[in-house]
């Protein structure tokens, strides 16, 4: 308590001093430790003079030549704290300490276990994506039509104009993922293979009809689902599952996880999935390509604008992934009550680290924003499944698919 009873020692004026060069005390010759009652002093002469004025005793003649030197200096009496003052300094150091120490109790965080969790799961997403992409040359080649790309490339300016022009309604931030590296997954799922009939021109059926990006893009899907797969294995809880109820929820999940994960190769600049080279910069057209239509392609693109714009850490990331896969009310799940409480955990785990990490403001209703993604999800699942169903039904567009898109999707050719 010698510092606090020492009272008001000033900081350096600014521009005066050099951090960097020694503080020489003007009294003693001594390391100075800054301005002590006007002067740069060392602690010692601080002290002396301190008790010097305090308590008026006649001083030794070498004495005397010190405190003259703290006077000459310019270490002033009234610089002083009396004994009240510092009391009253003491209690207010204290209390501040005491509000700081309640402030930091009150604060919540993340559990040991909930801890080990996001680690886990961060580990799993490391473990079954490639941000550089090496593998994607090991798919069939992506084949683009030009004529089919002019046809589409009119539907992609416009929703590049639409979504890039919007002052975003979601409210949401407008950074991009902060935490992640650039292009991390590819737009895997939806760039899929899907085909719908459309009725506004014969023309487009024609076009349509050709689907050159399909054997790529199928490759790229099928891909991702062994990702998802490997992901979900490792979530804490899964395999305490039984097998039918993990292949329940693999099945009506992955395609809503694919979207989830291409979210991070997603730019906002120009509406595409960006995987490395510009063989694998994936567009709107080249979705066409593949067999999507508008139907899904629109609330797709409005869906990953929206989720970019949340600015998600890769730990929020992960564990919406999770509490994506553990719903308990995907069809064919029959332990929903299991399903439900791995849910709740990890839930609570994001709700947690929403609260002691994400500052704000955007974590201001950032969770309620995720779970909406979640029902986004769900929509868009419905239509990728609809659209996959009219692909599948024709045999020389099913036999591009690959036997894992088989089992996981459905195949509706006898």
């Amino acid at each position: 308590m010698e510092t606090v009873a020492a009272s008001t020692s000033l900081p350096d004026p600014a521009g005066e001093f050099d951090r960097n060069v020694p503080r020489i005390c003007g009294v003693c010759g001594d390391r100075a430790t800054g301005f002590h009652f006007n002067a740069m002093t060392c602690e010692g002469c601080k002290g002396f003079f301190r008790r010097s004025m305090k308590r008026k005793d006649n001083r030794r003649h070498c004495q005397a030549c010190r405190l003259k030197r703290c006077v000459d200096i310019g270490m002033m009496k009234e610089f002083i704290l009396t004994d009240e003052e510092v009391q009253r300094k003491r209690e207010m150091i204290l209390k501040r300490k005491e509000e700081e120490a309640l402030k930091e109790s009150l604060k919540p965080k993340l559990s040991e276990e909930q801890q080990k969790v996001i680690d886990i799961l961060l580990e799993a997403h490391h473990k079954t994506y490639d941000p550089t992409y090496s593998d994607f040359t090991k798919f069939r080649p992506p084949v683009r039509s030009r004529s089919s790309s002019r046809v589409a490339a009119r539907s992609s300016s416009m929703l590049t104009q639409d979504f890039s022009s919007e002052d975003s309604t979601d409210a949401f931030g407008s950074d991009a993922f902060s935490t992640f590296p650039e292009s991390v997954e590819p737009p895997m799922f939806s760039n899929l293979v899907l085909s719908e009939e459309n009725d506004e021109s014969s023309s487009m059926n024609i076009e349509f009809s050709h689907l050159s990006m399909l054997p790529h893009l199928a490759d790229l899907v099928s891909y991702s689902i062994q990702k998802v797969i490997g992901f979900a294995k490792m979530i804490p809880g899964f395999r305490d599952l039984t097998a039918e109820d993990q292949i329940a929820l693999l099945k009506s999940s992955a395609i809503e996880v694919i979207m989830l994960r291409s979210n991070q190769s997603f730019t906002l600049e120009d509406m595409s999935w960006t995987c490395g080279s510009a063989d694998f910069k994936y567009k709107v057209s080249d979705v066409t390509q593949a067999g999507h239509s508008m139907d899904l392609l629109e609330p797709l693109v409005k869906f990953q604008v929206g989720l970019k714009k949340l600015n998600l850490h890769e730990e929020e990331h992960v564990l919406l992934m999770a509490i994506c896969i553990l719903s308990p009310d995907r069809p064919g799940v029959q332990d929903t009550s299991l399903v439900e409480a791995i849910q709740d955990r990890l839930s609570d785990t994001l709700q947690t680290y929403i609260r002691c990490r994400h500052p704000p403001p955007g974590s201001r209703l950032l969770y309620a924003k995720m779970i909406q993604k979640l029902a986004d999800l769900r929509s868009l699942n419905e239509e990728h499944s609809k659209q996959y169903r009219c692909l599948s039904f024709q045999p020389e567009h099913s036999m591009q698919l690959t036997p894992l898109v088989l089992e996981v999707f459905g195949n509706e050719i006898s």
